[in-house]
């Protein structure tokens, strides 16, 4: 009887599950949009019911699509959305609030009160990330300040906090299991990534309940069984990351100096740096990578808060395009952007800027500006920050004694598109490479779970399946690519002039 992964991938947009023969090969996808709540201007949410029913009958259908048993199925992976919140109660089940997504801004305040009463750098040694709305703990805050009766519930211990891997978790085990990974965990501005531990210092600074925190494993471990209620057989969960870790581990970049792009809604970058944990000093974050056993992985991340959901403002806020896969070829009607530089802030800038209060901006506009070189400035620049996040870490590779990155590869949903490829191949100056899988995050979830499950060797085998597709080489002179990132600097400083 023939074997198989399943991958779930709760993402911002959609839920998503995919089943994965041993090899690595795609074998079936069934896919569920997730609506986007926006109660005020800088405000995102998801309904966390709807994140765990769309995950679970995405699962049913993509084992059903797959003509795959529930036995056939030797471990399931968790790949997901990292930094955003949910609170639920022990006993029901049931979330108190909707699901604060890592897109929202509304803890920027308290997030202020922490920069003012300096307490940024021990934040950074304990977690490598900076003081940001981006992560979990002042989202967690927010709501135990402001659902009436929370913070009492929680010290109780009533309740219970979770990034997205816990809520499915959570219902997937019918309750039997409240669990994160370290890389979740190291993206809530609580965990002390050196030691793998939550830092009571920290949480004693934000005033957190101990009680409400999961139990933290490594990526590739025993997370606890599906009940057999829901797909048919109580499966083991054997492989859970971050989606942004699960890339890094699905694009096989297990060595110091392998770096990924992810192009989503947003655009992340990781470049793995062993088990040397380094603080950047560049704008770039450092977080724990994906960690198959006890010993301590760690990467440094740069995230770009808006990258393909520039192409989404595109169709559904200026119904320039009805359809996203339509943006290549009305890109492609013209030659460039004509001088247009588009910097899509639409909820501040993410590394290595770090500019909360920034908004969209599009520069060099003229008469003969048309949509078609807005189009074509939209996708730049997705191209534009990334070459940014890579510019960064080479400058922290390069104070650390490291090589800089030789080769980027890429994945995630506006990776398939050609141009905007070979464009940040050209603005790099170093080839990028995508994998003939492209579903790289769900297939990292995957792979956790088969090592979880001992169904893998290790990493080298794993580094046998990882096969490239395309290459794409810079054919750009360097000096024109200098200058394009010269102009873009120059329009995100507008951006920011406010």
């Amino acid at each position: 009887m023939k074997s198989y992964l399943l991958a779930l991938d709760q993402g911002t947009s959609s839920s998503r599950s995919i089943v994965f023969d041993m090899q690595g090969q795609l074998c079936a996808i069934a896919q569920q949009e997730l609506p986007q709540i926006y109660p005020r201007p800088g405000w995102v949410e998801h309904d966390p019911q709807l994140i765990w029913q769309t995950q679970l009958a995405t699962a049913q259908r993509a084992l059903q699509q797959a003509g795959v048993s529930a036995s056939q199925v030797r471990a399931v992976g968790i790949t997901n959305q990292r930094e955003t919140a949910v609170l639920w109660e022990r006993a029901s089940g049931k979330p108190l609030h909707h699901a604060i997504v890592w897109q929202d801004r509304r803890a920027e305040p308290a997030c202020a009160r922490l920069r003012e009463g300096g307490h940024e750098a021990l934040v950074q040694q304990k977690t490598g990330l900076i003081v940001d709305a981006y992560f979990s703990a002042t989202k967690l805050q927010w709501l135990l300040e402001n659902i009436p009766g929370a913070r009492a519930r929680a010290e109780r211990g009533e309740l219970a906090f979770g990034t997205i891997d816990s809520w499915l978790i959570w219902n997937l085990t019918r309750g039997a299991a409240h669990v994160t990974d370290v890389s979740n965990a190291s993206r809530t501005m609580l965990f002390d990534i050196r030691r793998n531990t939550w830092d009571e210092e920290l949480l004693a600074l934000l005033d957190i309940p101990p009680a409400l925190l999961p139990q933290v494993l490594p990526s590739a471990s025993a997370f606890g069984h599906i009940h057999p209620d829901w797909l048919g057989a109580a499966l083991p969960i054997c492989g859970v990351a971050g989606d942004q870790q699960a890339a890094l581990f699905g694009q096989a970049c297990f060595r110091d100096g392998m770096a990924k792009n992810t192009y989503g809604t947003g655009c992340f970058m990781l470049m793995h740096t062993g088990e040397h944990f380094q603080l950047s000093h560049n704008g770039l974050l450092t977080t724990s990578a994906a960690q198959t056993d006890a010993a301590r992985r760690f990467a440094l991340e740069g995230s770009v808060f808006v990258g393909g959901a520039v192409v989404q403002w595109l169709r559904d806020g200026l119904g320039a395009i009805s359809s996203s896969d339509q943006v290549q070829h009305l890109a492609e009607t013209v030659p460039d952007s004509a001088g247009v530089r588009f910097v899509p802030a639409f909820t501040g800038l993410g590394a290595p800027y770090w500019q909360p209060q920034a908004r969209g901006t599009i520069t060099g506009i003229t008469r003969g500006t048309s949509i078609a070189h807005i189009a074509r400035a939209a996708l730049e620049s997705i191209a534009y920050q990334s070459a940014a996040l890579l510019n960064a870490m080479d400058r922290d590779a390069q104070a650390a004694g490291a090589a800089p990155v030789t080769e980027l590869r890429v994945d995630g949903g506006a990776s398939v598109n050609d141009l905007l490829m070979q464009f940040q191949a050209d603005l790099l100056g170093i080839p990028v490479l995508r994998p003939k899988e492209v579903e790289t995050t769900a297939l990292g979830a995957a792979w956790l779970a088969g090592l979880g499950a001992g169904l893998y060797a290790g990493a080298d085998e794993l580094s046998s399946l990882w096969q490239a597709q395309r290459r794409f080489y810079p054919t750009m002179a360097r000096e024109r690519a200098q200058e394009l990132m010269q102009e873009w600097e120059h329009a995100v400083r507008q951006a920011t002039a406010a």
